[in-house]
């Protein structure tokens, strides 16, 4: 879809709904003609257009909201930001009034008969971007902090927004040009190549290129735990009291709990902050002998879930402790016993208990879901195995999924780089490799863009920003 940079836009900045406060936003060559003609300052109702009131740039003025009608809707206040000094690049303006619905919608009506069509879904921070103000890289962090689940999850996100992300792989692009140059004139002067060619050189920052890339890539696998949140499967026999331990770990009755066996047939899954991680917990069908083809199903689904699962909680009842299903459950979970994904819950604590195995295969934890007793040494074991790859550092820059991908493909390239050196392959073919490298990296930053990617990009911003 083509965007009319030329249009001037407006759209509400926040949620929609209630609240308090709301801003209307105008961006665009008739930012100030539309601000004017909706706004009237101080509690006369005069309109600006009509009054010769002038507006100082960045600097809040009170006044009323016009609707359509030209009669005024509230008492807000009003900024005019021209540009290029602003967020868009373009003249832009605000109008902060009450968060009433109603309200909003006139403001926004005066806004389009004064000449503002609506906006589109990342219409502003696209603007920025088209017009300078930051790279792809800083737009995306604009949509990651908005849609962060999590407080660290926002941290990581700052760390892009004024365009560090941006300036890494830009310094790792410019590693290449200069890889570009040698291979460039290696091809131009075919007799000479050998000189012309630094093999040594060449390797090496071939492998500055893919330190820098693969510094980057990791910085992503440990963010994608706070951006993305983890699952903790709580898996178990009938009535060990996976679901009244999933209620007590929300603090709220989500499952049903029942004495009756099999009351969870199929499996419920809720999110949890744990410490401000983000995790879905998964309350799974009972594990028993069944012939009820949808209770069987359910177990089946256990058992697949499982196996993907961030850690698993083996959830036994201690007053009858380990059984045959539990032992054959763990059995099954050599891998993840391995990887040290699992703990067995000794649940009802209260209700003349077992010891714990003597020996067993992973940590126990004893818990009552009834009382809450051991629940938040639960929450701190789950969250250390969840955390027991290296957290994010302070100020990382974590790519996001797209920056990501497109980084690795970048990395294969450079690998075939150094495998088609090592081979004697002819500069030309070198220059291949390298040209598709440096564009998967222009692609990152938004250097290479087409209108396409880009619709796929702010096609996931709020309205309004």
């Amino acid at each position: 879809m083509t965007l009319r940079q030329e249009d001037t836009i407006a759209a509400a900045a926040g949620a929609p709904g209630h609240g308090g406060i709301a801003v209307v936003r105008i961006s665009g060559p008739k930012a100030r003609a539309v601000l004017s003609a909706i706004f009237a300052p101080g509690r006369s109702g005069r309109a600006a257009r009509d009054s010769g009131f002038c507006f100082r740039p960045r600097f809040l003025h009170h006044g009323q909201a016009l609707g359509a009608d030209g009669l005024p809707v509230d008492e807000v206040l009003g900024v005019l930001m021209p540009g290029p000094a602003s967020a868009t690049g373009e003249d832009t303006a605000e109008l902060h009034c009450h968060g009433g619905p109603g309200i909003v919608a006139a403001v926004l009506e005066a806004a389009a008969g004064a000449g503002a069509r609506p906006a589109r879904p990342g219409e502003f921070t696209r603007r920025a971007f088209l017009n300078g103000k930051l790279d792809l890289t800083a737009a995306e962090a604009v949509a990651e902090i908005i849609h962060a689940p999590t407080l660290e999850g926002a941290r990581l996100a700052r760390a892009k927004l004024d365009g560090a992300l941006g300036r890494a792989v830009a310094g790792l692009r410019a590693g290449l040009d200069a890889l570009r140059v040698q291979v460039t004139l290696a091809v131009d002067f075919p007799d000479e190549d050998a000189k012309l060619l630094d093999a040594p050189a060449f390797t090496a920052g071939i492998g500055a290129g893919l330190a820098g890339i693969a510094d980057l890539l990791a910085a992503f696998d440990r963010a994608s735990l706070w951006r993305e949140g983890a699952s903790c499967l709580l898996g178990g026999t009938v009535n060990a009291g996976k679901s009244s331990l999933l209620n007590a770990l929300l603090g709220r009755e989500r499952a049903i709990v029942s004495p009756l066996p099999g009351t969870t047939r199929d499996y419920i899954e809720e999110s949890v902050g744990l410490g401000g991680l983000p995790v879905r917990l998964i309350d799974t069908a009972g594990l028993r002998p069944t012939g009820d083809l949808i209770e069987a199903e359910g177990m089946r689904l256990t058992e697949d879930l499982a196996e993907t699962a961030g850690v698993v909680l083996l959830v036994v009842d201690a007053g009858k402790g380990l059984g045959p299903e539990e032992e054959a459950f763990l059995v099954r979970r050599a891998e993840a016993l391995a990887q040290g994904r699992v703990l067995l819950v000794w649940n009802k604590i209260d209700q003349s208990p077992l010891p714990p195995p003597a020996a067993p295969p992973c940590p126990v934890l004893p818990v009552s879901a009834k009382t809450g007793q051991g629940l938040r040494e639960l929450a701190e074991a789950v969250r250390a195995v969840l955390l027991r790859a290296s957290p994010p550092a302070p100020g990382d820059l974590a790519p996001n999924l797209r920056q990501a991908d497109l980084l690795r493909h970048a990395q294969g390239e450079l690998l075939d780089l150094q495998t088609a050196l090592a081979s004697g392959l002819p500069p030309d073919i070198l220059a291949v490799h390298l040209d598709t490298a440096a564009e998967l990296l222009d692609e990152v930053t938004g250097k290479s863009s087409t209108e396409d990617l880009l619709d796929r990009i702010f096609a996931d911003f709020c309205i309004g920003k």
